[in-house]
């Protein structure tokens, strides 16, 4: 993996100085792309210390949304945007559009293989949601998790 591309940035909200840390990566809207995606994803979550659920739970999310920007939609690449500001995670995967349908939960059959993956977003994020990218075309699906307050053991 190439070096994190780590950015510290503090800024002023309200008088209090809130301390970011942030990530943007881009990969290949392929298949293969969604493990990479996991795997930087830990492996940055890890080097800022945050807790293993919160990991855990990132891991899924950002699985789920990446496998749908290169499934649903025409992308070449999806990129995919990580802060963590306090207590708070923020994961944004955007791709660059085409998709049939905005991004939503629904319920699938018993013998359904796919179609359940916005709503363990919906069970793991404190809040989720969708809105055009800056193009107008693309897409970007944003989760929010909030992390226990424990570090990960190192």
């Amino acid at each position: 993996m190439a070096p994190s591309h780590e950015a510290l940035r503090l800024s002023r909200c309200g008088g209090v100085v809130a301390r970011h840390l942030e990530d943007v990566f881009h990969l290949p809207a392929m298949s293969a792309s969604v493990c990479k995606a996991r795997r930087r994803v830990l492996t940055l979550l890890s080097e800022w210390g945050v807790d293993e659920r919160c990991r855990a739970d990132a891991e899924l999310v950002v699985s789920e949304l990446f496998t749908n920007a290169v499934r649903h939609t025409d992308s070449v690449k999806v990129t995919c945007e990580i802060r963590l500001t306090g207590q708070r995670l923020r994961l944004e995967v955007t791709d660059q559009g085409c998709a049939e349908t905005e991004p939503r939960a629904r319920f699938s059959g018993i013998d359904e293989e796919g179609g359940r993956g916005l709503m363990l977003v919906g069970a793991l994020a404190e809040e989720w949601g969708v809105r055009p990218d800056e193009t107008g075309r693309g897409q970007v699906v944003w989760a929010c998790l909030r992390r226990s307050g424990r570090t990960a053991a190192h």
